[in-house]
This record gives C-alpha cells, structure tokens and sequence, in this order.
C-alpha cells in the first residue's frame, strides 16, 4: 500500500518504420562574394541611452517616491495590525474581568 507504483513502459503496437537515411550533399564552389566594405560602421546592436541631468533627476525621483510610498503601505499595515492587537488584549481583559465577577456572585 505504501510503496510507490512505477509505470511500466508499453511495448510499441502496429508497424515500426526504420528511421530515414540522410545522404550528404556536394557543394560546388561558385563565384566568391565581393569583401564587404571595411570603411562602413556596422550599426549599433541596441541604442545608446544618454543620461541627462534631467533624465538622472527623474529617476531619483521617482524612486524616492516609489520609496516613500511603499514605506508608508507598510507602516500602515504595521498600525492596523498592532490596533488589532491591543484591541483584542482589552475585550479580552474586559471578558476576563466579566467572568471573574460572575463567579464571586
């Protein structure tokens, strides 16, 4: 029951066709390509970003922000858990203290 099952594998069905025979090929030599131009700059893979002091500005920016912002989702969070908190610690005083007062009775 509590050892593991291992599939077996199923014996191929119906008919196996042999795998294709791949011939090589000849390469006749032609003509050779002209050399490229050696004097043309070959263009730029990706274009070049320029960092101004307004772009650099607004990028600390916007991460100060972003910053600020997350900082302050989780202080709130922080607050809302610890009001949680110290309300559930003073119902539970105030249930204690109801039931203790029951018993004196």
């Amino acid at each position: 029951m509590f050892r593991p099952k291992l599939p077996t594998m199923p014996e191929p069905t119906g008919t196996v066709t042999p795998p294709a025979v791949v011939e090589p090929t000849t390469i006749t030599p032609g003509t050779p390509a002209p050399p490229p131009d050696p004097t043309a700059p070959a263009p730029p893979s990706r274009p070049v970003v320029q960092l101004t002091p307004g772009t650099a500005l607004a990028l600390v920016s916007g991460g100060t922000a972003v910053v600020l912002v997350v900082g302050a989702v989780l202080v709130s969070m922080l607050l809302a858990v610890a009001v949680t908190a110290a309300s559930l610690a003073i119902c539970a005083l105030v249930i204690r203290s109801l039931v203790n007062a029951q018993h004196r009775r």
